[in-house]
């Protein structure tokens, strides 16, 4: 299977609170990012939240970009996923800095490839897949707790 889509996921610190807690701010960078990454945007949602925090999500034509933001921090995630066309390092460049972003941390995750390694399930019956059933099939997993 060949590469379906880029994600990228950052963490930003260190940008203005009063950037971070305008939802107008935020749906300007956001949009502006759609159009810098050659994005298209099909919906757009923001919510600010009670007494601080702005998330926003833009559904596009190939995937989404979401952000949450931590005005009291200075810190905002961002996740930015785009399969097909489109440049989401671009997108993520121009919110980086439309946040004013003063460190920055982002990954690259290449999406969609086939696992390296190969689990052959061919002789494990279903008792010994299914953790509510049976964890002994498993015994150096504990799923205590969850």
């Amino acid at each position: 299977m060949k590469q379906l889509g880029t994600h990228l996921v950052i963490d930003a610190w260190h940008c203005p609170a009063d950037i971070l807690n305008d939802p107008e701010r935020i749906r300007t960078a956001i949009l502006d990012a759609v159009t810098a990454g050659e994005a298209t945007l099909i919906d757009f949602c923001v919510h600010q939240f009670s007494p601080h925090g702005v998330t926003a999500t833009a559904t596009l034509a190939e995937s989404h970009i979401a952000i949450h933001t931590w005005p009291e921090y200075g810190y905002f995630a961002a996740d930015l996923f785009f399969c097909g066309r489109g440049n989401p390092h671009k997108a993520a460049e121009h919110l980086e800095t439309a946040l004013q972003a003063g460190e920055v941390n982002r990954r690259e995750f290449e999406r969609g490839f086939e696992p390296s390694v190969s689990l052959d399930t061919s002789s494990v019956s279903v008792s010994e897949t299914s953790p509510a059933t049976n964890l002994t099939a498993f015994p150096e997993t504990s799923f205590a707790g969850r």
